[in-house]
């Protein structure tokens, strides 16, 4: 009995060793094909490290290191100015960080473009690009769109003004579009598009070529200015457009009567005694 009892117990464990044995061949098998896998995964799309927000970042903070983290990223699809080492997005020998320059979402590359070099400010001339020049246009809550102008929107501007004096013949007021889809880069102080409330803006700062800014000056030194919020998707320009107060009120240019030339007559003087007359003949110029 004991025979029988010691080679049942016998065969029982040459059976678990062997279940433990293929297991174990069964694992190190799968964990072998992971690992090829996973090369020939990195030899068909190399990838890199890039550094990207770890939340939503607005204009005007502070980039700090718990801000940003790093993903694998292809090689061929990194995005130009994007920050491969944390040395260069964060140098040892610099003493402030950079400053967000353009929001950034949850995940979103980290570049050059959208950030400044550490320690610099971000004013409004790093929203400028090339070419381009700010200028300051005088508003109210009619003329500002109540405060709902955002940096980064694009208005159109309206001159009201009289035409008597800027041109000859002028017939009254009117009001005319000068400049279509103009960008603002600032409302008041604020460069930011995250305003959390309609603002009544006194100033809005706008980008314009030089000879807008030329434009714009000229027109509100002699008129009224008056901008019209673009809609974020409306990608039309829109065309030419004058009001005056006729056209407003639908009535049609009136007509000026041509003066009547009066027919001119030559006459010449006769005496006949005491009596003077004056007797017509054809003039001859």
């Amino acid at each position: 009995m004991r025979a029988v009892f010691g080679l049942v117990l016998i065969v029982g464990v040459a059976l678990a060793g062997g279940a433990v044995m293929m297991a174990k061949n069964y694992i190190s098998a799968y964990q072998n094909e992971l690992a090829k896998e996973r090369a020939a995964r990195e030899a068909i799309v190399p990838t890199t490290t890039v550094f990207v927000a770890t939340r939503a970042l607005k204009y005007g903070e502070t980039l700090n290191k718990d801000d940003v983290r790093q993903v694998r990223w292809p090689v061929n699809a990194i995005p130009e100015g994007a920050f491969e080492e944390l040395v260069a997005l964060f140098p040892e020998d610099a003493k402030k960080n950079r400053v967000v320059l353009r929001a950034m979402e949850l995940d979103e590359a980290v570049l050059a473009i959208k950030v400044t070099e550490p320690g610099e400010d971000a004013g409004i001339t790093s929203r400028l690009e090339r070419g381009m020049r700010a200028f300051a246009i005088k508003v109210d809550v009619a003329s500002g769109v109540s405060g709902f102008l955002r940096p980064g929107d694009k208005v159109d501007v309206y001159w009201t003004g009289n035409m008597r004096t800027a041109v000859e013949n002028g017939r009254g007021e009117v009001t005319r579009l000068i400049q279509a889809n103009i960008q603002l880069i600032a409302v008041d102080q604020s460069a930011g598009g995250d305003l959390d409330r309609a603002t009544i803006a006194r100033t809005v700062t706008v980008a314009a070529l030089p000879e807008q800014v030329a434009a714009l000056a000229q027109a509100q030194t002699t008129g009224r200015l008056s901008l019209s919020l673009v809609g974020a998707e409306d990608d039309t320009i829109a065309s030419a457009i004058e009001v005056n107060q006729r056209s407003l009120l639908g009535l049609s240019e009136l007509e000026l009567e041509p003066e009547k030339i009066e027919e001119k007559v030559c006459t010449i003087r006769t005496r006949r005694g005491a009596e003077v007359m004056e007797i017509p003949i054809p003039c001859t110029n």
